[in-house]
């Protein structure tokens, strides 16, 4: 029979990744995703199946994180053999204006997935998104031994919930495994993080309906991948004979405006001209640098990434271009074309 994996955060940039490579491997996958007036479905619009076709493999159910009941009923139905937790309040400047949301969604939310999983009796795998934001002010590179100092309630949050994830580990024999993974972007990307803000507004400019792009800290410095990898990741995580913790990046590390001067001149458009500088956007507190040390990942997981800092860029410059009706430079596609001509991942 087929393996069952549960996702939580399936609308998701990563969440609507992994459902597609799952599938790709066979699986049966099932999704937790928030009621709203409004269909929030159109990263995985591509792979849904009526349910009542007899050969569906994707389904959904309502739930919310804070609702422990509701998660607990939904394992009890499901039955996973695998969860992949990857829903949370996952915006960092959000974080500092709703603190106590952040708190009860992204670290609680963890745990009462872990406590249903420790009351079910059932051997299923777990998976905890973890972040580099958790390693905050240590002094990068950053790996698997390195201290926490979180510098966001998000950060906090998801530092809580990880220690959470080992403690079910080592104290109610759980298989739980930490994906520490570093800033991965796509074409996926939520609007309102800082990458696919600028490809976005690019595209926006170039079309003439935006003028001015506004941005905070230009010289925050972050490792930046393309996420239809770092899905694949986990997914080798919850396969490992043994449950173990992952440090997940390219090793690279690039200033916020380093991506600006890369993707403006991309499109062929002197960023100075558009980019100005808000200070609503700056954080209170914020990791200066962070740089992951995947040499663990690279030993026992196979990591090698193909996708580095430019190629991301112009993947998600054209593909905000087409998005928005342009003709793109088409470099970005070319890059994905060549690298993997058998992806198993469908429309961005």
């Amino acid at each position: 029979m087929a393996k069952k994996a549960l996702l939580t955060g399936v609308t998701g940039q990563d969440g609507s990744y992994l459902a597609e490579f799952l599938l790709s491997k066979g699986y049966e996958v099932h999704g937790i995703i928030r009621r709203a007036s409004t269909f929030n479905t159109k990263r995985v619009d591509h792979i849904i199946v009526d349910h009542h076709d007899p050969n569906a493999r994707f389904f959904f159910y309502y739930g919310d994180l804070s609702d422990s009941e509701q998660i607990s009923n939904i394992i009890y139905n499901v039955k996973p053999d695998e969860i992949y937790h990857l829903g949370a309040q996952s915006h960092v400047k959000v974080s500092f204006e709703m603190p106590e949301y952040t708190g009860n969604v992204t670290a609680l939310g963890t745990t009462r997935i872990l406590e249903a999983i420790r009351r079910s009796g059932t051997e299923v795998r777990f998976y905890q998104a973890s972040s580099s934001e958790m390693f905050g002010s240590s002094p990068p590179p950053q790996n698997e031994e390195t201290p926490f100092k979180p510098r966001s309630p998000y950060a906090c949050a998801k530092v809580y919930a990880c220690l959470m994830a080992i403690n079910y580990r080592e104290g109610c024999d759980i298989f739980a495994c930490n994906g520490m993974l570093f800033n991965h972007e796509s074409p996926r990307r939520g609007e309102i993080f800082v990458t696919r803000k600028i490809t976005r507004a690019i595209a926006d400019i170039l079309a003439k309906k935006q003028e001015k792009l506004y941005l905070g800290n230009l010289e925050s410095k972050r490792d930046w991948g393309y996420a239809p990898e770092y899905v694949e990741m986990m997914w080798k995580m919850l396969q490992n004979a043994k449950s173990e913790d992952f440090v997940i990046g390219t090793g690279e590390s690039h200033t916020v405006r380093e991506f600006v001067e890369e993707a403006f001149s991309y499109a062929d458009l002197n960023w100075e001209d558009y980019v100005e500088i808000d200070s609503m956007y700056f954080r209170p507190t914020e990791p200066e640098t962070l740089i992951a040390d995947a040499s663990k990942a690279k030993e026992k997981l196979g990591w090698n990434p193909k996708i580095i800092f430019k190629d991301l860029v112009k993947i998600m410059t054209d593909a905000d271009m087409k998005a928005r009706g342009l003709e793109p430079i088409g470099e970005g596609d070319e890059i994905v074309e060549k690298k993997f001509p058998n992806r198993w991942w469908g429309v961005d």
